[in-house]
């Protein structure tokens, strides 16, 4: 038990570390440090950094994927889940150093590579549900293309990622990908789902 919860621990420091910092800067000894524990206990449970990180941001794609179960469940309508997901996206992405996944895509394939496959087996699916829902409560237009609208908010959702396209010191990361979220939303928006969503925003404001 005691293994389990030190391996924890140190999950836990990295993975706060590694996005307030990004991967490549925050080193085994800072994450030792940051955990009050010798190098050596990280050792112990890990082989490597590359190890760490993996596991580390396999965790962090786990607790996402919690909540993207959870989310429709403690909303109700379709309304709801947009304006909760809109709030779990602002916490999320506040403590987000944007290169981070410009790191991992460049310096960690493995990682980079459950990304994407939780990018394309969840988020995706995920999507075209919600897509699908909307539209059965007259929310969202009818006539849109469940799946291509699903893979451009796919894309959206990445390209904030890009330093090039957003640089980190012009943009915030979460004000960017609340604006792109947003203007996804008023694209596919009945007048009945537009009204439904500003009522309910301002409603949680």
């Amino acid at each position: 038990m005691e293994n389990l919860e030190t391996r924890n621990k140190i999950i836990e420091t990295a993975a706060e570390q590694f996005m307030r910092f990004g991967v490549r800067s925050v080193t085994m000894d800072d994450i030792a440090r940051q955990a009050g524990m010798s190098k050596k206990t990280i050792y112990q449970e890990f082989a490597d950094k590359n190890q760490l990180v993996y596991e580390t941001f396999s965790a962090s794609l786990e607790k996402d994927k919690c909540m993207m179960e959870i989310l429709p469940k403690i909303n109700d309508g379709i309304i709801e889940h947009l304006v909760g997901l809109s709030t779990y996206m602002r916490k999320r992405f506040a403590d987000i150093n944007p290169l981070v996944m410009n790191e991992l895509q460049r310096y960690f394939p493995q990682c980079w590579q459950l990304f994407e496959d939780f990018k394309h087996s969840h988020i995706f699916k995920e999507v075209v549900n919600v897509l699908e829902r909307g539209k059965e409560e007259g929310f969202f237009r009818p006539e849109i293309n469940n799946e291509i609208i699903a893979l451009l908010r796919l894309e959206q959702m990445m390209i904030t990622f890009d330093p090039i396209k957003f640089p980190p010191s012009k943009y915030n990361m979460v004000d960017l990908q609340i604006e792109i979220f947003e203007h996804f939303l008023y694209g596919i928006f009945t007048e009945k789902g537009r009204e439904a969503y500003l009522k309910q925003k301002n409603e949680n404001q």
